[in-house]
């Protein structure tokens, strides 16, 4: 069975929504039977959108794909009554749960440990090759700047895969400890990886929140002097907080499911994690930055995610400033959907991942 999903978009050249002002346009449809059943476009004299779509699951997924596309998610614009410490304690226990998922199907050994007084969580394979066991991966999590969500399912298929250690960084997090500190936590980790390891041995990547500081550890690096990695992965990011582009403008993080709020700058998260930085700053945002000389880099996204604009739009910045960056871009799949171990398309982009890094690392 196949559901039809219906959404409206409110999108403006300035990225600053003016709302539903027309008294002509109604507001979004609450139920499937209110929703329109044909495509319709309003274009306001300002350049803000009004258009109802309907959207089928699309068929080029795999049938996990699709039924996580189809689930019911509440459009539901009720902030949340739980408490930070209570978010992180049920980010933990799902991060527990997928990284449990995909020790069963990529086994590896997690440990906990600490490197240069930085907490870390260290996945060494079962099996190593003599020729690639200096090899070292960094993994910047994501979860919003605030949760570590994702770590585990993050950083076990990719060192499994590639035979070679990972490091996941468990950063200092938001709002507690703003910007820089998660960066220079992580730069910490890279600078002791330094002196048993070569930079062309070391590769450092992250999903979402994650991804980006991995663009803000790039440009730290290079203000510092420091040897770059061998390579980068920034998977579903932005480097330009002053303009994430417009992807955010119909996507949430779960794709078209759920409550979308109209556009208006930083999202609380990002500002908490900001805090008083300014947001042109070249270390917060690389683009806005020198990006020539940076690390080949492996970008991922999916046509649904949230930060698909914000992605792309890294690729480009690397591309005009002379790089070869590589931008692979999954149908249907919402933000990050690679931290689902259960979906097919998952493997996949593990297994991309990993021959990028397996191409740039050298012994």
């Amino acid at each position: 069975m196949v559901l039809i999903k219906t959404f409206v978009l409110v999108i403006t050249a300035s990225m600053l929504c003016v709302g539903f002002a027309d008294a002509q346009t109604p507001p979004p449809p609450k139920s499937q039977p209110a929703a329109s059943w044909r495509d319709t476009t309003y274009i306001a004299p300002d350049g803000t959108a009004y258009i109802t779509r309907v959207i089928p699951v699309p068929k080029t997924v795999s049938p996990a794909a699709q039924k996580l596309i189809a689930r019911q998610i509440p459009d539901s614009d009720a902030p949340s009554k739980s408490s930070l410490a209570e978010r992180r304690r049920r980010t933990d226990l799902s991060r527990n749960k997928n990284g449990k998922i995909a020790l069963e199907k990529y086994p590896a050994r997690v440990t906990a440990g600490s490197i240069a007084g930085v907490p870390v969580t260290i996945v060494t394979p079962l099996f190593v090759n003599t020729h690639e066991k200096h090899f070292v991966l960094i993994n910047i999590h994501g979860g919003a700047y605030e949760f570590d969500c994702c770590s585990l399912a993050e950083s076990i298929p990719i060192a499994s895969l590639m035979k070679a250690e990972v490091v996941a960084v468990r950063y200092r997090l938001a709002p507690e400890h703003p910007f820089p500190a998660g960066v220079d936590d992580v730069i910490a980790v890279y600078r002791e990886l330094l002196k048993s390891h070569s930079a062309s041995e070391i590769g450092i990547y992250g999903t979402s929140a994650g991804a980006v500081m991995t663009g803000e550890v790039a440009m730290k690096l290079k203000t510092l002097g420091m040897p770059e990695p061998a390579a980068l992965g920034i998977f579903s990011g932005f480097g330009d907080f002053t303009e994430q582009g417009d992807s955010q403008s119909f996507f949430t993080g779960a794709g078209l499911g759920g409550h979308l709020a109209p556009p208006a700058g930083l999202i609380a998260v990002q500002r908490a994690y900001v805090g008083s930085t300014r947001l042109d700053d070249p270390l917060l945002s690389p683009m806005k930055g020198d990006l020539s000389g940076l690390p080949p880099t492996l970008f991922l996204t999916s046509t649904r995610d949230w930060f698909l604009s914000g992605t792309s739009l890294f690729d480009l910045a690397m591309l005009r400033a002379g790089g070869a960056p590589e931008l692979v871009v999954f149908d249907g799949l919402n933000h990050a959907f690679w931290v689902n171990p259960t979906l097919p398309e998952s493997d996949e982009a593990n297994h991309i991942a990993v021959k990028f890094f397996e191409k740039h690392l050298k012994n």
